[in-house]
């Protein structure tokens, strides 16, 4: 068995946010290296948690016993273009999967606009990006490969484990560590982008068109301001534009820069928030181009945030939008951090947001360093109102008896968790007390 592993190695998630040192960070190369270390905690009463690049804003890895990363486990294990079926590692960094699969004419049919994830996590998390007729990244999903509580390898699918499926496809890594994912995967995607400014009236009034006539629309709406970006991306057989190069440099370096510079302003003078957001609005480009789907998906994310994200039922995307604005400028929250609004085809995935209803996903974020706690606060009694569901991997305040009315099948997923873990090898305290789980096995 190959292992490395470091002791009282201080841990932090990208957003800096939630911190923990844990006793072991190991890191294994193999599945092999994963049944083991899971044998191992079972005997030293140990609980796990796998952590792929720590993009999730709650404490669900947080830990001060075994953190398994995933970071050794990168690569595509194997390739069918014939049935449109890639084998991916469970670590394999989303950007680094755009270009591996590049690399074999394939693409990813959708992705969210941040690219620095693991496979895993962000299947596990249930990360999306816009798009209708588009699900969430774990609708791609056809297949899991797990190490289970017990030591086992299991190969997971609709076929081979119909009931442990679909609670698998998003399951915060609480039904065993992930070290393979099948995907479903299409021809090469070449898009092209357009970027335009709008008046929010313009874009709210036009939502059903945005969203239906394009394969991919979002939009942010920038606070006390009446202006809107809206993005839209359609199939297109144009060859890459030549600035697009130039584009990724100036979002990289220029406009995080800049937005740096701002934010950081904000954070020293809260009342300029409102002229800061009103600012960034008029700076809107009104761009366009062509290019591979992976690059243009993503966007450049340098500042740090906090961030809170629900999905609501897709017809009511204008209705919260428009209560959100309101409430901001009611309570005139220090906040200059723009708002985005993005689509989601319904699934049957049991802990999935989008669960059974196409999905408006609405995310609010807060610069790193600003009370956010009361804009938190008053923009979820709106999501709640609106028949909300907390993302995962974002700040939420929902207890266990909302999730249970907000998640109908939540109680099965619990089941499902019960029984392949009944000694709660893979729970931390977060999860323990957010789903009502026992912290503590008999055993231990």
């Amino acid at each position: 068995m190959t292992v490395v592993s470091k002791a009282g190695m201080q841990w932090k998630n990208w957003a800096g946010t939630v911190k923990s040192r844990p006793s072991r960070i190991v890191f294994p190369e193999s599945v092999d290296d994963v049944v083991g270390i899971v044998k191992q905690c079972v005997e030293q009463g140990l609980r796990i948690r796998a952590v792929g690049s720590g993009h999730s804003f709650t404490r669900l890895v947080q830990t001060d016993e075994c953190l398994i990363s995933l970071d050794r486990l990168q690569g595509l294990a194997s390739v069918d273009p014939e049935k449109g079926i890639v084998e991916v590692w469970a670590g394999t960094k989303l950007k680094a999967l755009g270009d591996q699969l590049c690399s074999h004419g394939l693409s990813q049919e959708n992705l969210g606009d941040i690219n620095a994830q693991s496979i895993a996590g962000a299947v596990s998390t249930g990360t999306h990006g816009t798009g209708i007729r588009f699900g969430s990244l774990s609708t791609q999903v056809v297949g899991l490969t797990i190490v289970t509580a017990a030591g086992e390898v299991l190969n997971c699918s609709t076929e081979s484990h119909p009931s442990l499926f679909p609670a698998l496809q998003v399951s915060l890594g609480l039904l065993g560590v992930i070290v393979k994912v099948r995907l479903r995967v299409i021809p090469l995607l070449k898009l092209r982008y357009e970027s335009m400014r709008l008046s929010v009236e313009t874009c709210l009034d036009q939502l059903d068109t945005w969203r239906t006539e394009n394969r991919h629309f979002e939009f942010f709406l920038f606070p006390y301001s009446r202006l809107v970006q809206a993005k839209r991306m359609n199939e297109t057989a144009e060859p890459p534009s030549p600035h697009l190069r130039w584009n990724h440099f100036k979002q990289l370096v220029l406009e995080n820069g800049f937005f740096w510079l701002l934010s950081e302003s904000c954070r020293l003078f809260p009342s300029l928030c409102p002229s800061v957001s009103r600012l960034s609005a008029k700076a809107v480009p009104s761009v366009s181009g062509a290019g591979l789907s992976h690059r243009l998906f993503a966007t450049p994310r340098l500042v740090r945030f906090h961030e809170m994200e629900y999905s609501v039922p897709a017809d009511r995307m204008k209705e919260v939008v428009e209560e959100i604005q309101e409430a901001i400028e009611r309570h005139r929250f220090a906040v200059h951090f723009p708002i985005e609004c993005r689509y989601v085809k319904k699934d049957d995935i049991w802990l999935s947001p989008a669960y059974e209803r196409d999905s408006a996903y609405i995310a609010v974020h807060m610069y790193k360093g600003m009370p956010y706690q009361a804009y938190f606060s008053c923009i979820e009694e709106i999501f709640w109102k609106h028949e909300g569901r907390p993302h995962w991997g974002k700040m939420h305040g929902m207890d266990i008896a909302g999730l249970h009315k907000a998640y109908p099948r939540l109680g099965d997923f619990l089941a499902v968790r019960e029984k392949w873990d009944p000694h709660n090898l893979f729970a931390n305290d977060y999860l323990a007390q957010l789903f009502g789980i026992a912290p503590d096995s008999p055993q231990r």
